[in-house]
């Protein structure tokens, strides 16, 4: 059986969903973060919460487009933490978005929040 399992999944959108609903939300390589929200016309510190909220409402483990196994994250803060990325076409942006985070003890990691360039995702 190939991580990560249906199970697996709906258990990380549901820890990031109460990790976000707690503000429990912490935010890697801000400056990427920063570019990608100006291209997307939204800002951080007044719609990200309900960004990340729509988001993972609309994410379930079809949504999924991360490694199986999952990658593990090589930044500081969070190194050797499963990342999980998903896609979601339907959104308030009206953009399919990219998106992809780790949990680690309660606390949501966004790694990556962008429109979804399926060329490449990171």
């Amino acid at each position: 059986m190939s991580r990560p399992s249906h199970k697996e999944l709906s258990n990380k959108i549901s820890q990031a969903k109460t990790a976000v609903e707690n503000e429990n939300i912490q935010l890697l390589n801000l400056p990427a973060l920063l570019s990608d929200a100006d291209e997307l016309n939204y800002v951080i510190d007044e719609q990200l919460e309900d960004l990340l909220l729509e988001l993972l409402n609309r994410s379930s483990p079809v949504n999924y487009v991360g490694a199986r196994p999952p990658q593990k994250s090589y930044q500081q803060v969070v190194h050797g933490a499963e990342l999980f990325a998903f896609v979601v076409e339907e959104t308030s942006l009206n953009e399919p978005i990219y998106y992809k985070f780790s949990i680690v003890g309660g606390i949501v990691y966004i790694v990556s929040l962008h429109r979804d360039r399926k060329e490449w995702r990171s």
